[in-house]
């Protein structure tokens, strides 16, 4: 009988004591979207987008022009000395290293650029994020993409978007 007791009265506070400290508000974010569809993220991306398009475009006529250069010196390899073929084939080859070395440059700095607009977004979601936690007493915030499901209450990207968007309206990348 005093084991009886004993086992009773620890299985009742093991049941109910668990629960106690247990209450944790977790919200989700889903930070692409944030980073995607925000004013400041919205304009980085054209900007971006156009810079890489006006580098596509650029580096495309300097490549045909030296194919066609290439091809007018393969014509005229029969008609030139041999010297002079050396001379413009290494002209040519001169040109084609510097054609590389500029579009590789411009794929790099368009890739920095792309990083410093990240850097600079959430940055500036930080201090949002940070706000956000203390006034509503929040325990911890996960990225969307990392969470299975939830309720549509604990998701605060939208209130995320609309503050960043009165606090930072564009990003400046030139």
């Amino acid at each position: 009988m005093k084991h009886f007791v004993k086992f009773f009265v620890v299985t009742f506070f093991l049941l109910f004591c668990t629960g106690v400290g247990a209450e944790q508000k977790i919200v989700v974010m889903d930070l692409t979207y944030i980073l995607n569809f925000s004013k400041p993220g919205k304009g980085a991306q054209e900007f971006l987008k156009k810079s890489y398009e006006d580098n596509l475009k650029k580096y495309s006529d300097m490549e045909q022009a030296l194919k066609k250069e290439e091809i007018d010196l393969l014509s005229k390899k029969s008609v030139l000395s041999k010297d002079d073929y050396t001379k413009k084939s290494d002209t040519l080859r001169k040109k084609v290293i510097d054609y590389q070395s500029q579009r590789r440059a411009s794929i790099d700095k368009l890739a920095t650029q792309r990083a410093k607009a990240r850097e600079t977004l959430i940055k500036a979601i930080e201090p949002l994020l940070e706000t956000y936690i203390k006034e509503n007493n929040v325990s911890i915030v996960i990225d969307k993409k990392y969470s299975l499901g939830g309720s549509p209450k604990n998701d605060i990207t939208e209130f995320i978007t609309e503050k960043l968007n009165k606090t930072l309206p564009s990003l400046n990348l030139k």
